[in-house]
């Protein structure tokens, strides 16, 4: 969605690397009720090849008494979630009448003469009839999710930087947290999130987009009477990134404004469990409020889901390659020919690879994926090194 600009440069993360920064994962933070089937500590390696001690979390698609949605509204009379729109007039918007009539006035019709909301479900490998459709995924309650996140986290060399629906790190309800969704302005078609964030990915799981405890702030910055209807705090702790530090709301434990953040949204700093200064990382006041990188070191094959579509199934049961947070394949590189297709019909390797996964991974409806990008199936049929549908 929106564009990460890096004010402090990121030469500011790598002056971290010499610093202390041991904060062992808490499990005792991950309360009761959260989705956690289970948790123990294993054996793992980490992307530098270093063999550690990780924290592995199997979670279910959804914690039990959570209440999720609105997303997409039904006709502009209704209200539905939210959205971060990056083209003109660009800002965090409520999805109602006024903000559809806008985007109908930029060129992107959401509705029809009856006022009712073109919907589609990414993950029903159906190609949407329209050519914009507000996206709503079906939950499919036996999905669960393995992360794993390394017990004492360690500063890599260079930091990850977290582009679209990238591997941010996990809440202490347990539910996954991603980087920005695919823009409207690249897909053509809008994956609402409802007002705390969140929504459910194509294999059919709910995972957040957002800083959940902590969308108050977004929303005041913002000027929306929007509410999120979990416990807000801007300065408690929301989870854990895959890089093992901790992540905390936009404010300090004591209210105050954190300073001298680096390119990540994270500093050195005291905590209440770590009154001797620890890293961590700090959302921010405006949406997206989540790490902007990762500064940490994170452990391979650290994401795994058993769902069929979506997120983590393009590879089998793998899931965002751990150096990278590429949708791709083991060994951090795109599946081979996607960067020449990805030329050819003149989008991003990552916008291609993010249409083929929502269109079904392994074997996409590639009607569904060619209209997400805006070119013909013959096209991307031609382009992609896949077998036919």
């Amino acid at each position: 969605m929106k564009q990460r600009v890096f004010l402090g440069g990121l030469a500011s993360v790598f002056l971290l690397a010499a610093q202390p920064a041991r904060a062992d994962v808490d499990l005792t933070l991950f309360g009761v009720g959260a989705n956690v089937s289970m948790a123990e500590t294993v054996d793992c390696t980490l992307t530098t090849g270093e063999a550690a001690r990780c924290m592995k979390f199997v979670v279910t698609y959804l914690p039990a008494g959570l209440e999720i949605g609105p997303f997409c509204p039904e006709t502009l009379k209704d209200v539905g979630g939210i959205w971060d729109w990056d083209g003109a007039n660009p800002g965090v918007y409520q999805l109602d009448r006024a903000f559809f009539e806008m985007l109908s006035g930029l060129g992107y019709t959401f509705y029809g003469a009856a006022e009712n909301i073109y919907v589609s479900d990414p993950g029903s490998g159906t190609q949407p009839v329209q050519d914009n459709t507000c996206l709503s995924a079906s939950a499919d309650s036996m999905v669960e999710i393995t992360t794993l996140i390394p017990m004492s986290p360690q500063m890599a060399d260079t930091p990850t930087i977290l582009d679209t629906v990238a591997k941010v790190g996990i809440a202490l309800d347990g539910v996954p947290i991603f980087a920005d969704a695919p823009s409207v302005l690249q897909t053509g078609h809008l994956p609402a999130l409802d007002v705390c964030a969140g929504h459910i990915d194509p294999g059919g799981w709910y995972h957040w987009h957002g800083t959940a405890t902590d969308m108050g702030t977004v929303y005041r910055n913002a000027g929306l009477t929007a509410s999120c209807g979990l416990a807000q705090s801007a300065s408690a702790q929301f989870g854990y990134a895959f890089d093992g530090f901790a992540m905390f709301g936009s404010a300090e434990t004591d209210g105050s404004a954190p300073v001298d953040l680096d390119a990540c949204g994270g500093h050195l700093g005291p905590t209440a469990g770590q009154p001797g200064g620890v890293y961590y990382y700090h959302a921010t006041v405006a949406f997206p409020n989540l790490p902007a990188c990762l500064t940490g070191v994170q452990a391979q094959n650290n994401f795994s889901t058993t769902a069929a579509k979506g997120i983590g199934s393009l590879r089998g049961g793998g899931g965002p390659d751990p150096a990278t947070n590429d949708n791709g394949p083991a060994g951090g590189r795109m599946p081979p020919g996607f960067d020449t297709a990805a030329s050819v019909l003149g989008v991003s390797a990552e916008a291609l690879l993010q249409a083929v996964n929502i269109a079904g991974g392994r074997d996409p409806d590639f009607g569904t994926a060619a209209a997400s990008l805006g070119v013909t199936e013959q096209a991307l049929r031609a382009a992609l090194p896949l077998p036919p549908n």
